[in-house]
């Protein structure tokens, strides 16, 4: 009989599929030049367990459209890798609210999925943009009771117009919300 092993990530490999435009969802001649919007900035540092910087971290980010759709002309993907800091950063139009079940409108929001070493998939949770009406009744949210722990998808309004800070932290105190799909 043969002995088990430990499970293994197979990377990361993240320099040979990291394209640093893709962070600028409004780049000139992107797929998304013209489309109307409030541009924003959205920035944040992932940290480990202990509070380590994740300096080899990709984030890719899905997101509906300044209209509130994700079939429409706004192309909502983008990826960053991190950096020695473990820092990310989007350039992106601030999604609209999109329908949720039961007629409900989910409050606007970022979906972001992390890879990273000694991670077997990647983990997922959402930005939401502090101060937004529809917070206080978005299901998602709304499933998280501790309002501590609901803080943590919560981006904070940086020090400059239109940006937004949400720090990701895996494991320990102040532990990001996961969420499983």
């Amino acid at each position: 009989m043969t002995q088990a092993t430990a499970s293994q990530t197979a990377g990361p490999y993240w320099h040979m599929i990291h394209f640093p435009e893709w962070a600028d969802l409004t780049r000139a001649g992107g797929p998304n030049e013209g489309i109307e919007g409030e541009r924003i900035v959205l920035t944040g540092r992932i940290t480990d367990g202990r509070g380590e910087p994740m300096t080899d971290a990709m984030v890719e980010i899905w997101q509906a459209g300044p209209d509130g759709r994700y079939d429409g002309a706004f192309h909502g993907f983008g990826r960053s890798a991190t950096d020695e800091q473990g820092r990310f950063r989007f350039v992106t139009l601030k999604p609209g609210p999109v329908p949720g079940r039961g007629n409900a409108l989910q409050a606007p929001h970022v979906m972001l999925s992390i890879f990273a070493r000694g991670l077997m998939k990647q983990a997922v949770t959402r930005l939401y943009f502090a101060g937004e009406p529809l917070n206080a009744t978005d299901p998602v949210l709304n499933m998280i009771e501790d309002p501590a722990r609901r803080a943590t998808l919560i981006a904070e309004a940086g020090n400059s117009p239109g940006e937004w800070r949400l720090d990701i932290r895996f494991q320990g105190a102040n532990e990001t919300v996961f969420l499983e799909v």
